[in-house]
């Protein structure tokens, strides 16, 4: 077995106390108390649990780091850490009972993400990455797909739900994207796109409106695969933004120009 570094053996076992809760409870979905989180979305017990599981440990481990967690916000620690968690990335996949949710856990240096974990309790995946040292799934190093054809690619995406002003612009970029790709995927969890684009499972990931916890170790594990990662419109403010482009080097550019393509065909307002 791989050695580990500490940073990672601190963000996992945090990972796996908060995981074991998870589980439980989507094994119960049915029986969860929900309370309203925000429009068209649903947060359960188990996200605060989680999130409150989390912070215990890794202000134990850590003390003095700050926190930016998508339930309680953000807290201030020595100016120079942070920790910044989604405690359940995919809470609506959750709550119907859909199998594909994760953690997310990055930890922020002096504004830089030095390292990221983001981990799937169902399937028993870990991906981490600590900038400078590679990306890993469990014990096995990843690498971003070696693709080049975007007729041969699969891409994922996360659309905006209900009332949202960029369902027209989403829209022309899927049609755009769609003319030339093999495939594309909308699962619900940003973290796990990212995850899983450093593995080669999926060769792009665009998506808008996203916040710094969903894409924050997402963000690093691709770079440390070898993908690439902007924002759609090519600038680097992502987690300020939310805006992501993700990809391998061969099909970052050409997907930037069929997402801007499918941008200047957006509908007059």
């Amino acid at each position: 077995m791989a050695v580990r570094s500490p940073l990672y053996n601190v963000m996992f076992g945090a990972a796996q106390k908060a995981a074991k809760g998870l589980v439980r409870d989507f094994g119960e979905v049915e029986q969860l108390q929900v309370s309203l989180k925000g429009p068209a979305d649903f947060v359960s017990n188990a996200d605060h649990a989680a999130e409150r599981i989390l912070k215990r440990e890794l202000a134990r481990a850590r003390p003095g780091f700050g926190f930016l967690m998508e339930e309680s916000g953000e807290e201030k620690g020595d100016g120079k850490h942070r920790w910044i968690v989604d405690p359940l990335d995919g809470t609506l996949n959750f709550l119907h009972g859909v199998p594909h949710f994760a953690i997310s856990i990055a930890l922020e240096r002096e504004g830089e993400i030095v390292a990221g974990l983001v981990h799937d309790p169902i399937r028993h995946e870990t991906f981490f990455a600590e900038r400078g040292q590679g990306a890993t799934m469990n014990d096995w190093r990843l690498r971003v797909s070696a693709r080049a054809k975007l007729a041969e690619s699969i891409v994922a995406t996360g659309i905006p739900f209900k009332a949202h002003s960029d369902h027209p612009l989403y829209l022309k970029q899927m049609e755009a994207v769609m003319a030339e790709v093999a495939g594309v995927r909308r699962f619900g969890t940003a973290s796990l796109d990212l995850a899983w684009l450093a593995a080669g499972r999926y060769d792009g990931f665009w998506e808008m409106g996203l916040s710094p916890w969903d894409i924050a170790a997402g963000i690093l594990i691709v770079r440390e695969a070898g993908g690439f990662v902007t924002e759609i419109g090519g600038g680097p403010r992502m987690m300020e933004t939310g805006s992501v482009l993700a990809a391998n080097d061969k099909l970052h550019a050409p997907l930037a120009a069929l997402l801007g393509a499918g941008a200047a065909k957006r509908p007059a307002a």
